[in-house]
């Protein structure tokens, strides 16, 4: 005899669940960086903030989108790239309201990367000036990403959700 449980989910809430997944990395690595730019705020050295943004370069897929976005190579730009060349334009084919909508997750994908960018320049200049001005210039900038970033991520999963809830089939 075999087991019967449910079947499996329609596709939309599949693709939401996975999306939610994705943004909770993403989540969890911002979470990191608001440690950092206390610890930066604080005092810490230069020589362990450089360390710790090198294990976030290294390890945490948000890093990997300063690159990724443009050369199309990790976990994340995988994610971002899906939602560019399959999600979106069949968010944009399935519900034309959310043309507005689908033209801001393209800018914040651009955006997330100049501020990754920035981050990287603002702790190199640290390591050459542990002045207050290069300190603020950390801190303003790993704030700024985290601000940007939860606004996107909450923006997107609450913007689109009720329509990927809404596929009872894959986009073609």
């Amino acid at each position: 005899m075999s087991a019967v449980g449910p079947g499996p989910a329609a596709p939309g809430v599949q693709l939401l669940e996975e999306l939610k997944w994705v943004h909770g990395m993403i989540r969890r690595d911002l979470g990191i960086c608001s440690e950092l730019a206390r610890d930066v705020a604080a005092g810490a050295a230069p020589e362990a903030v450089q360390e710790r943004v090198g294990e976030l370069r290294a390890n945490s897929p948000l890093w990997r989108m300063q690159v990724n976005c443009l050369r199309y190579c990790s976990f994340v730009h995988l994610h971002h790239r899906h939602e560019d060349v399959r999600l979106f334009p069949a968010l944009r084919a399935s519900d034309p309201s959310l043309e507005p909508v689908v033209d801001r997750l393209e800018s914040d994908h651009r955006e997330v990367a100049v501020r990754l960018e920035e981050i990287e320049i603002a702790v190199a200049a640290l390591e050459q000036d542990d002045g207050e001005a290069a300190r603020r210039r950390v801190v303003t900038a790993l704030e700024g990403l985290g601000e940007l970033l939860l606004a996107h991520l909450d923006y997107e999963e609450a913007s689109i959700g009720p329509t990927l809830l809404g596929w009872s089939a894959w986009p073609s």
